[in-house]
């Protein structure tokens, strides 16, 4: 059986860091994030007898190491949960996505709700989106909060009934306009998670993080713009703290990287423009404001020497009819 899903990236709200279990990928501690759209990864799964193994390809590169076994887990996840004679087969998965990958962007969270909703449909399980974002979560935690879409919080736990994605409902996207200023640095993440616990800021981030996360749900809930940004930009450099005094002394940031976070500050600062930066682990930059503003902030952001899009907040990972397959 043949099915296709589409997903969107996510940008990190209060972000994750570190994993108490690296199999199921269960994090040590919730975390918040908003869809970005149109950005989108495309993902077309099938199970056949005419195939000879697993094969997945992304972006017209056939994977293997590190990055098939991370597929593989998921396409495993979604086997176990089936009845279906079918999936015993091989499974054949294509991906596609419509931005750059490995800069910042999310593109493994998009990567791996659409090949986790697709799997699902294709194996013929009748499960919840919150339950679909359980097998995406085995491949990249942030991948469950893209399965749930828009705005979106990855509860922690040590099993799939606690450890999935839900909503949380606000009406922020009515006006959010997110400006990306594409910073093109290559980085894994999964690197830094791996050496996460043991940079000496950790305990404290882990002591600091549940406040954050409940200051996030109530400012989301009561749909405040500066205070929710506020918010993510404070959390994006006390993740780069975390990450930055790691083993390895990961740092991802780039002068351009520096030179948005201080053309937003300066806009807010001095022409009182409600505008925010963010980064995830990488060096593009996210930069959150207003409907009313948004074209002069990309303009100033354009002025940084990077190139820009403008992203609106994106939903839920969905199925696509048949005609958008891509083999």
């Amino acid at each position: 059986m043949k099915a296709t899903a589409m997903a969107h990236p996510i940008q990190g709200l209060v972000k994750y860091h570190g994993m108490r279990d690296e199999i199921e990928r269960l994090p040590y501690h919730d975390s918040i994030s908003l869809c970005t759209a149109p950005s989108h990864t495309r993902t077309t799964v099938e199970f056949s007898m005419d195939y000879e193994e697993d094969t997945f390809v992304v972006d017209g590169e056939e994977l293997d190491g590190r990055a098939y076994e991370r597929v593989e887990a998921v396409v495993e996840k979604a086997r176990s949960r089936s009845d279906a004679a079918h999936t015993v087969y091989p499974v054949r998965l294509e991906s596609e996505n419509s931005f750059p990958s490995n800069v910042g962007l999310g593109s493994s969270s998009s990567g791996f709700a659409a090949a986790a909703m697709a799997l699902a449909e294709a194996a013929e399980l009748d499960a919840s989106r919150q339950e679909v974002s359980t097998i995406a979560r085995v491949g990249s935690a942030s991948a469950a909060r893209a399965v749930t879409g828009a705005f979106s919080q990855l509860h922690t736990g040590l099993n799939d009934e606690d450890c999935r994605s839900r909503r949380i409902p606000s009406d922020l996207h009515e006006d959010l306009k997110i400006v990306v200023g594409l910073v093109p640095y290559h980085k894994e993440t999964e690197d830094a998670h791996e050496e996460a616990a043991d940079s000496h800021m950790f305990q404290a981030r882990n002591a600091h993080i549940h406040g954050q996360i409940a200051e996030m749900r109530d400012a989301l809930r009561n749909n405040e713009f500066d205070r929710t940004f506020e918010l993510a930009e404070q959390d994006s450099l006390s993740l780069a703290a975390t990450t930055m005094t790691g083993p390895s002394g990961w740092v991802y940031w780039q002068p351009a990287t520096l030179k948005i976070f201080n053309t937003v500050r300066e806009l807010r600062e001095e022409e009182d423009i409600p505008v925010y930066f963010s980064t995830d682990t990488g060096a593009s930059v996210y930069v959150n404001t207003t409907e009313e503003h948004v074209d002069e902030v990309e303009e100033a952001v354009s002025d940084c020497g990077v190139s820009t899009t403008v992203w609106d907040v994106g939903g839920p990972a969905k199925l696509l009819d048949e005609e958008k397959h891509l083999f």
